[in-house]
């Protein structure tokens, strides 16, 4: 029982394939207090980057407004006309803020889980309509958090508001008595260091939103170990996933036999396609033990290791197959192989000991009982 309670409990990190999947559905993490207070440093960037010609561009655009020359009363007809023109001034004067804020917002929304594209969001989950699942959002835990940051966030920036026009309100009273154009320019000054201000308050609030965000995503992001069972199940059954893990499989085998080349005394080859490396231990009542063998290109590079270690390289193609197609790696030869490999290995040790001015042991040529003859193809050979 307990088993099958810690393995139904999400206690467990999300797997990459996990992750993978929810980010294929459209979930990934977002911080929408990120995006506001990016979004507002952007556009206050820009308007500290314009200086005041921005806002004295917009006054003097105002103020043209209230201006009419004497055919435009005449003809009150052209006012439609004149209307649509300041207003296409006004959203060009605007537009690159537009622009920065839009462009701003867009990469703090990738800035924490990316660049995102998913169809799976787009599509009706009936789960929603459930009466039950609305409760749950409306009174859960997320909810309850949302409630707490759209309260923190509304009592930080309305403190800083309060603050800001506490500290200008003589200034905000001595707008009424100027002129409208430094009124207009005053103003804009004003609502930009209040602006800065308040996006410092969002700053603040989004430097402890994103962390939680993404404590909070992880968190729904757990697996079960029965899920992770199932995961491993489910990806070992594909093809290439099986693949993969083979040639993984292949790759660990013959980086743990090439190093056991070092310690072979004898490599046996076919020039063009076989090589085995057999080691032998005088002092035992062993037979010879196949540490590794390789066929083409695994044969060369079984070659090469053995002669930057001084193995010694025995050519004997007919023993070379016979020892690659009956013995397995780290499994003695067959009874049937010990005379002609004895005779090679005899040779080999007789050429380590050999003494100047003593003629060595003249070459052997191993003879292949008939049954355990091969091809390069693996068939035996008819005699």
């Amino acid at each position: 029982m307990a088993e099958e309670s810690d393995s139904g409990e999400r206690t467990e990190e999300p797997t990459a394939r996990r992750l993978e999947k929810a980010r294929e559905d459209g979930q990934v993490v977002r911080s929408v207090e990120l995006s506001a207070a990016a979004v507002t440093m952007g556009a206050l960037a820009l308007l500290a980057f314009s200086g005041s010609g921005l806002v004295s561009r917009l006054a003097d655009l105002f103020a043209s407004g209230f201006v009419f020359d004497r055919k435009i009363l005449e003809s009150p007809n052209l006012l439609p006309s004149l209307f649509i023109s300041r207003i296409g001034e006004g959203l060009l004067l605007v537009a690159p803020v537009f622009a920065v804020t839009i462009v701003v917002a867009v990469l703090a929304s990738f800035a924490l889980g990316g660049l995102n594209f998913s169809s799976s969001a787009f599509a009706p989950k009936f789960k929603k309509l459930n009466p039950m699942e609305g409760f749950k959002r409306m009174f859960g835990i997320k909810a309850g958090v949302e409630l707490g940051k759209a309260l923190a966030k509304f009592a930080i920036v309305g403190l800083l508001l309060y603050w800001v026009l506490k500290d200008n309100i003589a200034t905000l009273t001595a707008l009424g008595a100027m002129s409208m154009e430094p009124a207009l320019a005053k103003t804009g000054n004003l609502i930009t260091r209040s602006a800065l201000i308040v996006a410092l308050g969002l700053v603040l609030i989004a430097m402890f939103d994103v962390p939680y965000q993404y404590f909070d995503f992880m968190k729904r992001m757990r697996m079960s170990r029965q899920d992770i069972r199932d995961e491993m199940k489910d990806m070992e059954g594909q093809p290439e996933v099986k693949a993969q893990i083979r040639k993984r499989q292949r790759e660990i085998a013959t980086r743990k036999m090439m190093t056991r080349i070092k310690d072979a005394d004898v490599v046996i080859t076919n020039p063009d396609h076989f090589s085995v490396a057999l080691a032998y231990d005088p002092t035992s009542d062993g037979a010879p033990i196949v540490v590794a063998k390789g066929i083409d290109h695994l044969a060369f590079r079984i070659r090469d290791e053995a002669r930057s270690h001084g193995v010694q390289i025995f050519e004997a193609p007919p023993l070379a197959r016979s020892l690659y197609y009956t013995t397995e790696l780290e499994k003695p030869i067959p009874e049937a192989l010990y005379v002609p490999v004895a005779q090679v290995i005899a040779y080999v040790f007789n050429l380590s000991s050999v003494r100047p001015g003593v003629a060595p042991m003249q070459r052997p040529n191993p003879k292949v009982p008939a049954d355990m003859r091969f091809d390069v193809d693996g068939r035996r050979e008819v005699a």
